[in-house]
């Protein structure tokens, strides 16, 4: 409690991003502005890069790796917020606890 407009994490699977990345661009781009304002905020994808990169995700069909990377990267320079490719959704959510713990950690104070 207290924390919900500090710090967020804007967990993904690979499909979800490419579609948010890369077919309803604006539409993301809103909730990234958004998530530029807090004082901690990323993205997790559930997707390893390497085989992103590699055209063998075949989750994200009619998307290159190539154009998800470039998407991920603009992402971190325009809006400030990083995207993490964290493998699988089981790492993502091991990601994502660890994130929001350690902004706690690191930032305790609650302002009401």
């Amino acid at each position: 409690d207290g924390f919900e407009t500090r710090v967020a994490v804007e967990r993904k699977s690979l499909a979800d991003f490419a579609k948010s990345a890369i077919h309803d661009r604006a539409r993301f781009g809103r909730e990234l502005e958004l998530l530029a304002g807090f004082q901690a905020a990323c993205v997790a994808v559930e997707g390893d890069l390497d085989r992103t990169l590699r055209g063998e995700a075949s989750e994200i069909r009619g998307v290159s790796g190539a154009s998800l990377l470039g998407a991920a990267v603009d992402i971190g320079l325009r809006y400030g917020v990083p995207v993490h490719w964290c493998g699988s959704r089981q790492a993502a959510c091991a990601f994502t606890e660890r994130f929001l713990r350690q902004f706690v950690v690191l930032h305790p104070e609650v302002t009401p």
